[in-house]
């Protein structure tokens, strides 16, 4: 009896999570629609209020911040406000309350065109960092059949890749119903990174799909085995990127291009400075330990052959490249057209590609910026453009 209380309480719990995620059951509209952002006269000098979520994809924002690289830029920036939710981080962006943060990429094109959010993509944050994490009972794909899968968010490049792996695999995501082994349906449910660990455990679900240092921490505990590395699946893809308040971007250009000098610094040295990167996380950023931190951060192919089928793509590496690249925003737009999700999706209906690049992601800054950092070789990238590769 005790488990199924726990079944439905986790199912109960994670039901709330997905109507939260909607736009009109969490009041994101509403809450930009009736928010004013004025210049004022201080424009130029009030801080730039950051959030972020407790994973290592947030590292470039609060490296930036412990390294002393916004102050080296002439930014004031308060310091980084952690938010434990992405429904709760969107809020506060989308009403001001914060003007620069990292966000899942679909969420992104979500707040845009769905909520018709002022907010611009400036950069990428990061690329790669996710996995598929499983019970360790689980030793292919094909076992998930019949069972349920959280996630973070129906808008996230993680229901995007698992979606894409579980069709490969001949296995049928569902929403809203009990996943059947004879059917090869696996349940898809939105789900806290922190509630998925011990959602894990307890048996309650088969796997989960998420930002490290979630999935390093499943296998310190043994409570899990890391199945798949999303890179792997979808080479150096985006996961968050980096986005700013269009009031930002117009009243203080010299702030907003100041934050993005001090983002693309942090990037470079954290990509070339793995445990030191570790360090500052665990150093009153993220509530996590530091050999947990350090372990998602120098993850090597070798001792994870069995979740990489391309170790040449290195998708087990979390890496900060910054530039957003127009193949994979147009790639990700005809993914999500794809995707089930159990949320808003009529914005996606009749969306050009193109189109939602052009009018979404700004990379004036960013462009600039990687210039002064080093170049497009010190980020280990060619140039503006790229092919993108996804084989599930």
């Amino acid at each position: 009896m005790s488990g199924s209380l726990t079944t439905r309480r986790t199912v109960l719990r994670a039901g709330t999570a997905a109507v939260a995620l909607t736009g009109a059951a969490w009041g994101a509209g509403s809450l930009y629609t009736g928010t004013r952002i004025g210049s004022g006269g201080d424009g130029g000098s009030r801080p730039v209020r950051i959030g972020y979520l407790p994973i290592t994809d947030a590292a470039p924002l609060l490296v930036a911040h412990a390294n002393g690289y916004y102050d080296d830029a002439g930014v004031a920036v308060a310091r980084p406000v952690l938010f434990r939710s992405w429904s709760s981080l969107s809020e506060a962006f989308v009403a001001g309350k914060v003007e620069a943060i990292h966000m899942l990429m679909p969420m992104a094109l979500y707040m845009r065109y769905e909520l018709q959010a002022d907010v611009r993509i400036t950069a990428w944050n990061h690329t790669n960092g996710s996995s598929l994490t499983v019970h360790p009972e689980i030793t292919d794909l094909a076992g998930l059949a019949g069972r349920t899968v959280a996630i973070p968010a129906w808008w996230s490049i993680h229901n995007v890749v698992v979606q894409k792996m579980l069709r490969a695999e001949g296995l049928t995501p569902v929403m809203r119903e009990s996943p059947s082994t004879s059917a090869r349906t696996v349940a898809l449910v939105p789900m806290a990174p922190s509630d998925m660990l011990p959602a894990l455990n307890n048996g309650v679900i088969g796997g989960y799909v998420v930002a490290d240092p979630f999935n390093a921490a499943a296998e310190a505990k043994h409570v899990g085995t890391i199945h798949r590395f999303l890179g792997d699946v979808w080479r150096d893809h985006a996961c968050c990127v980096t986005m700013l308040r269009g009031e930002l971007l117009r009243d203080r250009p010299e702030q907003a291009a100041g934050f993005m000098d001090a983002l693309v610094r942090a990037q470079a040295w954290a990509r070339t400075n793995r445990p030191e990167t570790a360090a500052v996380l665990a150093s009153g950023y993220l509530p996590q330990p530091k050999p947990v931190i350090q372990r998602a951060l120098t993850y090597t192919a070798a001792a994870h052959a069995d979740a990489l089928h391309h170790p040449d793509w290195h998708g087990e590496s979390l890496d900060f490249r910054p530039y957003p690249y127009p193949s994979f925003t147009q790639e990700l737009v005809r993914a999500m057209q794809e995707t089930v999700v159990d949320a808003p999706a009529g914005f996606l209906t009749g969306l050009d590609p193109a189109t939602a690049h052009r009018e979404l992601v700004d990379d004036a800054l960013v462009t600039r910026s990687i210039a002064r950092a080093g170049g497009w070789g010190a980020f280990g990238m060619h140039g503006p453009t790229r092919t993108e590769e996804i084989q599930a």
